[in-house]
């Protein structure tokens, strides 16, 4: 009994399983076979990955092979080759099998066409040939062999001949509607019924899914559109090829549904597998929909093709629709088992039909292609699409997953790529999509959640990129979720991504271009669709807004209507728009001039701060950072909405002009939060508008009535939101704009919004040394009152508020407090910036600006310029000053210094010097007439005489250059040769000499140029300057006279041949030249050259020009020194010329008549007593050698005896007095006081030469006068004067002046330097302050010896004498007065 009933009970288990096997295997054939060959090896199932598929099953058993000739009337045989070679006519299922080859000649025929589902099937083991225009119709066709080739025009054609299609499927459309078959596609079917949707009827059904890899299904019969007479098309047959090797296919393969012309509907493509190992020709392949009233869908055609060189044209699009042409079959699915892509193209045939893409099969598809406005759809719910590489949507292709008007499942698609192109996606319910790389041009993808609270949400994923471009779209009704990790680029214009609630995160950039759209929430949304709450009644700050979740997913329990998430850039140049927009945990965001954040007229139509409206429907404004204004209408008036929220805090909606039950309410502005508490953004960038503002009214309802007959006014603005930023760096640009501002109300009198709340809340705002600027502002912030209408109010202005600042800033944007002020306190208010203590600040001192603003005082400071000297500005005179104590200190200390320096120079001097400098007369040689003659130049004694007599033996004439030698007035020679040389000359000759001597003398003219201008800005430089230039003149003449000129003008052939008869020379001062003439020893004369009193009268210039550099000086070298040794002894004559120079160095222009008095003097007391004795007389006088107005001072000397000899005449010349007007001596005409030399007279041998000039003496002083210049003035104050004295004494005070002037010029200078570098140069260039040259010019005179002074030494010292003296009381005043102006300014 036991056993029995364990029987009983296991058999109904045993009924289920053996149900359960069978259906599998009714299901699929195939399995049996695969499960047999594998040994159930599931690791063969899962991981064989080569591109050769397994073997296909072995066909199922045939009845025996017919023979060639006898049954297929053939030549040959099967085992050899079999040929048929005329047409062959089947009226049954026909099976060959042989060992040979198999071939149909051209142009045969195979016909198998007398009943539907005739089976031929073809099996040899050699070659398969189907000759050139040769065809095969049957219903199914099988082949099996190792090559196989299909000639050009040859077809094998199962089109409508499809047997039964397998059983327990729906392909064949019921009804009279006259729909197309169905198979790989659904058939179409024409809607008649307009209360449904074109995409909620179709024709045949699809079926056979599962064998997809290898299809073995016919295709189904169309539909009719009558009930006696079945007009749709057959459905299309089958294909099979098995070639082992090589496939050539020049032919057309078609398993097409038939025609169901306009009365029926078209049959559904059958099925076509074909398997090789290598595939070639250009023939056509097609299991496509037959053409009907409704076309057909297209079947399925399967490829297992390892080497593949030529594409034919493989098609299984639906067919054609007459009755609705918009509506196509379905396509049906051709698959490529080699790369395990599958592809759905309709072959750019519109229809509302899907192809059904079921579970997709294992191992997961590589690629699917939907292209050519074919319609694929995924219908189980709850399903997965999952590849391995790409979906690709292209050509109006569209996917949808689940059924319309159910959303009530959630869908996966998994893939590397997701590419659309002029495409759709349409998902009802919700997607999880994850992809690395999503792109989309002019596509759509549409996600509709029905308000379904279990598919509310839907998530992309795209690892790597999402791209969308020309106006593609990202839609859903519900909340979305939009993740990756590398870019999302919406490219331009008509781009968006948009739903409820829309989140996007943890992407690294996020480029929002121009013209596209972020949103959420959408709108006009219906109602069906998950609405976003918003908390507009409560004034409590939503945690989420300060201290948002990290995980970036989306929550419909968050207020956030669009969030931006862990992502590092986003650049906005088009529109994000929002209620509550939220930016987390980003580091740089930058709104460009195309670019808008907004969330204007997002926020509440009531709330908090809601205006009040009346029953005539005047409203007044909201309120929120200020009140709302009043609405008023006729003299009534109705307050506006209250303010609330904190300002150091906002995060609340703007409150709109009314509840939500009003059609005419305005809405507040909504909320912006830019970062977190915790997370601060690190830049924010904005060149365009970020806008929180209140909605406007912009209608405008006066005058017109509501359903009740009441008179409608009009609403109020809505209130500007909150903009609620954690950043560490802000930077707004010309076109910058921030914004919450409050709306206007209607113009009938509504009242204006208020305006709304902008918080910056700065994170790690720095200071001191590390400070930087936190907010660059060029554009503008408005939180300014929305304007009221007619009689409205305009609304108050909202706040603009800062976290409080820290130490030393201020303000809203935490800037430093102004220079001179500190702040030690912490807060924003300007009047904590406190003015700094006046008295810390030196009056040369300026407050400075210190990074990071001055937090403690004494506030810091820097002088006026790097001169003056910290921490009292001090210059550093004033500085050495005030470290010695004071100026009475220093004073004091220095002159103590300058007296024991003085000291030590005089010590120095006295062991120098010693006995040389002691005072008197120096010692006279023997036998000399003057003792105390010529003081201070006793040391010229010891002068040696020349030891050139040889010059002087055959020295002729001197010939003296006229002209000063200036830039303006250069030497230049007469050319009338003297009458000296005028028997030892050729004057033609002569002529040209004087002509190349006046040229190399003259001056160019840049070279004057530079002299002023050097004269104007640099004149102690301007003396040098013309010194150079005549020295290089002076060189250039020696040096033409010298060697280059060949003395042609020369009589001596002996003096032209050794270029010696001439040689020109010149005073030390440049300023006097002459060209002295010698014999050559060949003119066999004995009245050449002349005596000493031959050549008397004769005359000696002076060189200088009585200047401060260059006075007046008696030039005597050797010629003159022998020639005067005829009458004069060298030492007397030496004697002479020194105490001469020294009386001349006091000669100054300006003042002759004064100074030449003293010169004249010691004329006729010294130099003419002592020079009696030898015969030989001086007289002072002036000379004009020519008539061209060049005049010199000079001596003319001649024989005592001849003085009475001597004419004088007291008769005017015009000429003299008019070259005394031209070189600034005048002459008064006063005949008693005019002496004139004048007469020439030759008498006993001796030339005598006339002489052009006049005689000073003391009558003719008196009527000189001399032009005066503009530094008249300043020559005649600094004159010098002779040194003083050489007593121990004098020697002191003379060193103390040294010392003084000099540190007293180098103090005035240090001074000046710290004033300004341009006042030391200014100086410089003035006299006498800038004279430095007094000093060492002092020293070296002070320490020099007596015996080797000489008259130029002398001078220098004279001229430092004076000059010391101007020195020290100019440097003292100055001095003086600026220290007292210094410390009175301390």
């Amino acid at each position: 009994m036991a056993i029995s009933k364990l029987r009983f009970t296991c058999t109904p288990h045993l009924i289920g399983l053996v149900a359960i096997l069978l259906l599998s295997i009714c299901a699929n054939p195939s399995l049996i076979h695969a499960l047999a060959e594998s040994d159930f090896d599931s690791d063969i199932l899962l991981f064989h990955q080569d591109y050769t598929p397994p073997a296909p099953p072995p066909p199922p058993p045939h009845p025996p092979s017919l023979s060639c000739e006898s049954d297929l009337g053939g030549i040959g045989s099967l085992d050899t080759t079999c040929q048929i070679l005329s047409n062959l006519n089947l009226s049954k299922d026909v099976y060959v099998e042989g060992k040979g080859n198999f071939v149909i000649g051209a142009n045969v025929a195979v016909n198998c066409s007398s009943f539907f589902g005739c089976e031929l099937a073809i099996n040899v083991t050699g070659n398969f040939t189907l000759g050139e225009n040769s065809s095969i119709i049957c219903g199914t066709f099988q082949l099996a062999a190792d090559y196989a080739s299909f000639g050009n025009g040859s077809t094998v054609n199962t089109t409508g001949l499809a047997g039964d299609p397998p059983a327990q499927t729906s392909g064949t459309p019921q009804g009279v509607d006259g729909a197309g078959g169905g198979h790989g596609g659904r058939g179409a079917a024409c809607l008649k019924d307009k209360s449904k949707l074109p995409e909620d009827v179709w024709g045949g059904d699809a079926y056979a899914w599962s064998t997809l890899g290898k299809p073995w299904s016919y295709g189904s019969k169309g539909g009719t559109t009558s009930r006696e007479v079945d007009y749709g098309g057959g459905g299309g047959g089958r294909v099979q090829f098995l070639v082992s090797k090589l496939l050539e296919v020049n032919a057309s393969i078609l398993a097409d549904g038939g025609d169901g012309g306009t009365r029926g509907g078209g049959g559904s493509g059958g099925s076509i597998f074909i398997k090789a190992y290598k595939m070639i020709g250009i023939g056509r392949i097609s299991a496509c929909g037959g053409i009907g009233y409704a076309g057909g869908g297209g079947g399925r055609v399967s490829v297992d093709i390892f080497s593949r060189h030529d594409d034919p044209v493989i098609s299984v699009h639906g067919g054609s629709s007459l009755g609705c042409p918009e509506n196509a079959g379905a396509a049906g699915t051709l698959y490529d088992l080699v790369p395990r892509s599958l592809t759905v193209s309709n072959h750019q045939k519109s229809t509302y039909t899907d192809t059904l893409l079921m579970d997709f099969p294992q191992p997961f598809l590589t690629n699917v292609y939907i292209r050519n406005q074919a319609k694929a759809a995924v219908p189980l719910l709850w399903s997965r699409v999952q590849v391995q590489g790409q979906i690709s949507l292209l050509s109006g292709g569209v996917l949808s997953f689940g059924l319309a008007h159910y959303s009530m499942s959630e869908f996966e698609l998994l893939a590397e790529e997701l590419l659309m192109s002029d495409s759709v996606i349409r998902v009802f319910g919700a997607l999880r999509m994850s992809v690395k790389m999503f792109l989309m041009w002019n596509s759509e993808m549409l996600i509709d959640g029905g308000g379904d609270e279990n598919v509310e949400t839907s998530s992309l994923e795209a690892s790597n990129l999402i791209v969308l471009r020309e106006k593609s779209i990202i839609h859903s009704n519900a909340n979305l979720g939009v993740h990756g990790q590398g870019l999302l680029n919406l490219t331009g214009p008509g781009d968006c991504i948009e739903a409820q609630r829309l989140v996007l995160s943890l992407f690294y950039s996020i480029n929002v271009g121009p013209g596209s759209v972020l949103r959420g929430p959408l709108k006009n949304s219906s109602d069906e669709t998950v609405t976003p709450k918003l908390h507009c009644d409560s004034q409590d700050c939503p945690a989420e807004l300060l201290h948002p979740p990290e995980d970036c997913n989306v929550n419909s329990s968050l207020s956030f209507t669009l969030q931006i998430c862990r992502v590092e850039d986003i650049l906005v140049e088009g529109f994000v728009e929002g209620s509550v927009v939220h930016f987390h945990r980003a580091r740089t965001i930058s709104v460009q001039s195309s670019g808008i954040i907004s969330t204007s007229g997002m926020g509440c139509h009531g709330g908090v701060g809601q205006g009040n409206v009346l029953s005539n429907g005047l409203g007044s404004g909201g309120g929120h950072g200020g009140r709302g204004g009043m609405g008023c209408y006729n003299g009534s008036c109705i307050e506006g909405g209250i303010s609330y929220g904190d300002a150091n805090l906002p995060c609340e909606l703007g409150s709109g002009s009314g509840n939500d039950s009003l059609a005419m309410s305005t809405a507040g502005g909504g909320i912006l939060v830019i970062g977190s508490l915790e997370h601060p953004l690190l830049s924010l960038y904005i060149k365009g508008s970020v806008t929180a503002d209140g909605d406007s009214f912009n209608g405008d309802f006066l005058g017109k009535n509501d359903s009740t007959g009441n008179m409608i006014i009009g609403p109020g603005g809505g209130s500007g939101g909150t903009i609620l930023l954690f950043l560490r760096n802000l930077d707004i640009g010309e076109s910058g704009n921030l914004s919450s501002v409050g709306g206007h109300g209607s113009l009938s009198g509504g009242g204006g919004g208020g305006g709304g709340r902008i918080h910056f809340h700065w994170s790690d705002i720095p200071t001191g040394d590390v400070y930087w600027p936190i907010a660059t502002l060029n554009g503008t912030i408005h939180t300014g009152g929305g304007l009221g209408g007619n009689e409205g109010h305009m609304g108050e202005n909202g706040t603009v508020s800062g976290k409080s600042c820290p130490k030393g800033l201020y303000g809203v944007f935490c800037e430093e407090c102004p220079v001179g002020t500190y702040k030690n306190v912490t807060g924003s208010d300007r009047s904590l910036c406190s003015s700094c203590p006046s008295d810390d600040l030196p009056n040369r001192a300026l407050y400075v600006h210190v990074r990071g603003g001055i937090t403690e005082t004494p506030c810091p400071y820097k002088c006026i310029s790097d001169r003056y000297h910290m921490p009292r500005c001090y210059t550093a005179l004033e500085e050495l000053i005030n470290t010695f104590g004071g100026p009475w200190l220093f004073g004091l200390l220095l002159l103590g210094l300058l007296i024991l320096l003085a000291l030590v120079l005089s010590v120095a001097r006295m062991k120098f010097i010693g006995v040389d400098e002691l005072p008197g007369p120096a010692p006279t040689q023997q036998g000399s007439q003057i003792d105390h003659s010529f003081p201070f130049l006793e040391s010229l004694n010891e002068v040696m005489e020349t030891n050139r007599v040889e010059e002087s033996q055959s020295h002729v004439h001197r010939m003296y250059f006229m002209g000063p030698n200036t830039f303006s007035d250069p030497w230049h020679l007469p050319h009338t040769p003297p009458e000296q040389v005028k028997e030892i000359v050729y004057e033609g000759a002569f002529n040209n000499f004087v002509d190349e001597i006046n040229a190399l003398a003259a001056y160019q003219w840049w070279e004057g140029a530079v002299h002023t201008i050097l004269c104007i800005f640099a004149y102690p430089f301007a003396w040098s300057w013309q010194q150079w230039r005549r020295r290089l003149k002076l060189q250039k003449i020696r040096e033409f006279v010298r060697s280059e000129y060949d003395h042609a003008c020369l009589r001596s052939c002996r003096s032209r041949a050794l270029y010696e008869g001439l040689k020109v020379a010149a005073t030390p001062d440049l300023m006097l030249a002459y060209v002295d003439f010698f014999l050559g020893g060949d003119e066999k004369r004995d009245d050449l050259p002349p005596r000493l009193h031959q050549r008397f009268p004769m005359s000696l210039l002076f060189g200088g020009d009585g200047s401060y550099m260059t006075p007046f000086t008696l030039h005597n070298d050797n010629i003159i020194t022998s020639l005067m040794s005829q009458a004069v002894p060298p030492t007397t004559w030496y004697r002479f010329v020194a105490g001469l120079n020294a009386q001349l160095r006091l000669v100054r222009r300006g003042c002759l008549r004064a100074k030449f008095r003293p010169v004249l003097q010691w004329l006729e007391t010294f130099a003419n007593p002592a020079l009696r004795s030898c015969g030989v007389h001086v007289d002072l006088a002036w000379f004009r050698d020519t008539t061209d107005g060049c005049c010199h001072y000079g001596l003319l000397v001649y024989a005592v005896e001849e003085m009475d000899r001597l004419s004088l005449g007291h008769h005017g010349e015009p000429g003299i007095e008019q070259h005394a007007r031209a070189t600034g001596v005048y002459l008064k005409d006063e005949s008693s006081n005019k002496t004139y030399l004048g007469r020439t007279q030759r008498s006993e041998g001796n030339w005598r030469r006339k002489v052009f000039g006049g005689v000073l003496d003391i009558n003719s002083l008196r009527v000189l006068e001399e032009k005066r210049d503009l530094f008249f003035v300043l020559s005649f104050l600094i004159h010098n004067t002779k040194p003083v004295g050489h007593q121990d004494l004098v020697g002191l005070v003379i060193s103390i002046l040294l010392l003084g002037d000099f540190s007293l010029v180098l103090l005035t200078l240090l001074q000046l330097y710290s004033l300004s570098l341009g006042d030391v140069f200014l100086v410089l260039f003035i006299m006498p302050l800038g004279i430095l040259l007094p000093f060492p010019a002092g020293i070296n005179a002070l320490f020099s010896h007596g015996p080797r002074r000489s008259a130029g030494l002398a001078r220098v010292y004279a001229l430092w004498n004076i000059t010391s003296l101007i020195n020290i009381v100019s440097s003292l005043v100055f001095f003086s007065n600026l220290v007292k102006m210094s410390y009175l300014s301390l």
